[in-house]
């Protein structure tokens, strides 16, 4: 199976050991990092959502207007937007960017962020509402003739689309959330199921129930697995690193007020992060918690930690696993894009085209 790289455009420099600088939305920055993941070979770069952040529908459109073949990942929050708009404006989207566009559902876990866009909703409503919001979104991107949909949230008479997305059958849905709740939800919806990164055992875990619940639609679906690679010429430089990175992450959210240990965030994706953590600083082969256990695991928050062949080759135990996507972000944003396309991207490629290579040799 291929192997597709996801970067990530922020719209100002900032990271777990960088603090904001600069204006909420820096236009220079934003073309810079789309630049950069273009040039070092990323399929996509994803373009977050917040409740107090800009909105990404808008970044990822001056972003591709500033690249030619790099892909979008909108993370896109439903129940804001009447999902039929919302099925509108993302597939004029697709066509302004010559098809280069996929959506990322993010459901939302922390019932503090969404009341500050006005959701009051529990967890188990909200991914309820995402499964009505999908099933109108999917009907107005493929139906050939007005619908009308009737369920909890949403009631929709003669909904039809005029506009199709220019991707055939449809712009993929990545979707994100490790609930109880939400994985029948993924099951149902998701093209592309998106992990934090995990020990190989929660993924192997987490795979399989996505796999089952996907089965009782008659569907399949492809998985993404999201890290924050630190890398360096020897293993002892980049645990060296490492090290830095976790004390300058500390420090920063000491200096802002923010705590460092015992926090536990609501959602579940968070939980079993913490839940790694907890085993210990180093897992696996160089699975690395060590920004988790600092932060909360707020986010896409645990990495791999090595030399270029030692990352690549924990990768592909990943893919091994059936992750055919990897999520890729560094804390220095935009020095570690370029470093990524330089010496890790072209490296797994490389060896996933020769694994397969003799896999399709020893079955023929």
């Amino acid at each position: 199976m291929s192997v597709e790289f996801i970067g990530f455009i922020g719209t100002q420099h900032a990271s777990e050991i960088h603090p904001p600088s600069g204006p909420a939305i820096d236009v220079s920055y934003v073309e810079k990092t789309a630049r950069v993941h273009e040039e070092g070979g990323f399929d996509r770069a994803l373009v977050a959502f917040h409740s107090t952040g800009p909105e990404s529908q808008l970044v990822v459109a001056h972003a591709a207007s500033v690249t030619k073949t790099l892909n979008f990942m909108i993370a896109h929050r439903p129940g804001f937007t009447q999902p039929t708009l919302a099925a509108r404006q993302l597939a004029t989207l697709d066509h302004f960017t010559g098809g280069r566009v996929a959506v990322h559902i993010i459901t939302g876990g922390s019932d503090e962020e969404l009341a500050k866009d006005g959701d009051h909703l529990t967890k188990d409503e909200r991914y309820a509402r995402t499964s009505e919001y999908l099933d109108i979104v999917r009907a107005e991107w493929t139906g050939d003739k007005p619908f009308d949909y009737a369920g909890q949230y949403y009631k929709v008479d003669q909904g039809f689309g005029a506009v199709k997305p220019l991707q055939a059958p449809h712009i993929p849905i990545y979707f994100g959330g490790s609930s109880d709740a939400a994985i029948p939800v993924a099951g149902k919806h998701a093209d592309i199921y998106a992990l934090w990164g995990e020990t190989q055992a929660q993924v192997r875990e987490t795979i399989a129930r996505v796999r089952a619940a996907a089965a009782k639609h008659g569907r399949q679906v492809r998985f993404s697995l999201s890290l924050r690679p630190v890398i360096a010429d020897t293993e002892e430089a980049a645990w060296k690193r490492a090290d830095d990175i976790v004390a300058q992450a500390k420090a920063l959210r000491e200096a802002a007020g923010l705590p460092t240990t015992g926090h536990r965030p609501p959602n579940a994706g968070s939980q079993r992060l913490l839940d790694a953590a907890a085993q210990g600083s180093r897992l696996d082969k160089r699975l690395w918690t060590g920004v988790a256990g600092v932060t909360g695991a707020q986010g896409n928050s645990t990495g791999l930690v090595g030399t270029p062949e030692q990352v690549a080759e924990s990768l592909l135990d990943y893919y091994d696993l059936g992750v055919s996507t990897f999520l890729i972000r560094g804390f220095d944003p935009v020095e570690d894009a370029i470093a990524y396309g330089r010496d890790l991207i072209p490296l797994v490629r490389q060896q996933v085209a020769e694994r397969d290579l003799r896999l399709a040799r020893a079955a023929s």
